[in-house]
């Protein structure tokens, strides 16, 4: 068993202001997605400034944390959320739903494609591998928060969360999902988009590679206590809203690769 790193959720403390890492990990997420973007640009649009690209990563990264956040409001949590509705507001506690912050990206991709002669896809396929820096910097504020531990295990690198009431050494879930969501979905989209592809290859790989990663760490992962398991003691909501993506994931290839012709790849 690996101990568990004592890490103080709160990263600064300037008198009643406090500054968490659950929150700075988004900064990195927003950052690292602006650099690697600043890097494809020419790639994707010679005609874009600068400011273009930081107005398009501001409005996307608003769907990110609005949509998140209602995400896990509407699909992990209403109850809770209806009967204080302040709750809402404290997002340094956790509580993000990447599924709900994926459809706030959605909207945000059509409402500024429109604003900007892009297609939906074009930007999607453009933001794709930006997407996992976000998702990384994410499951390290999960571990750091001590929350969305997995199931008790013997595994050598099982851990004892302080959160956790039982006090078992569990599955270190955020690291997994770090590594498979972060470090391997970030390569795979990366090395992938190096090449032309059609549109809507690399938003299909995305989803696809996505969705695999989480409905399997799903399994040694334990679900929302107000949820529990939806069905069979083993599918969560996770799960749920996973298969829509897998199937959307190879359905777009599918598509891309059976109508659309290799455009120039926005390569890293």
């Amino acid at each position: 068993m690996l101990p568990y790193p004592q890490i103080d959720p709160v990263a600064l403390a300037i008198g009643p202001l406090k500054i968490h890492w659950y929150g700075l990990m988004y900064l990195v997420g927003i950052g690292g997605a602006w650099l690697l973007a600043s890097r494809r640009l020419n790639r994707f649009d010679p005609t874009w400034t600068k400011e273009k690209l930081s107005d398009m990563v501001f409005w996307m990264s608003m769907g990110v944390i609005v949509g998140g956040r209602l995400g896990y409001v509407l699909f992990y949590d209403l109850h809770a959320y209806l009967a204080n509705p302040a709750l809402i507001f404290e997002v340094w506690k956790g509580g993000m739903s990447f599924h709900g912050g994926f459809i706030g990206v959605m909207l945000a991709a059509l409402w500024f494609g429109k604003k900007n002669n892009k297609s939906f896809f074009q930007l999607m396929d453009f933001v794709a591998p930006m997407v996992p820096i976000g998702l990384g910097a994410g499951r390290i504020g999960n571990f750091i928060n001590a929350e969305l531990w997995g199931k008790a295990t013997d595994v050598p690198w099982a851990m004892v969360f302080p959160t956790d009431p039982a006090q078992l050494a569990r599955h270190p879930s955020q690291l997994y999902q770090f590594a498979l969501e972060g470090v391997a979905l970030f390569l795979i989209l990366w090395l992938f988009s190096r090449k032309p592809r059609p549109t809507m290859a690399v938003s299909g790989m995305f989803a696809l590679f996505y969705g695999i990663f989480r409905f399997i760490v799903e399994f040694v992962r334990v679900p929302d206590a107000q949820l529990g398991y939806l069905a069979w003691n083993w599918l969560t909501m996770g799960q749920v809203l996973c298969v829509p993506m897998i199937v959307g994931g190879l359905f777009l290839i599918w598509l891309a690769y059976h109508r659309a012709p290799a455009t120039p790849a926005a390569a890293v």
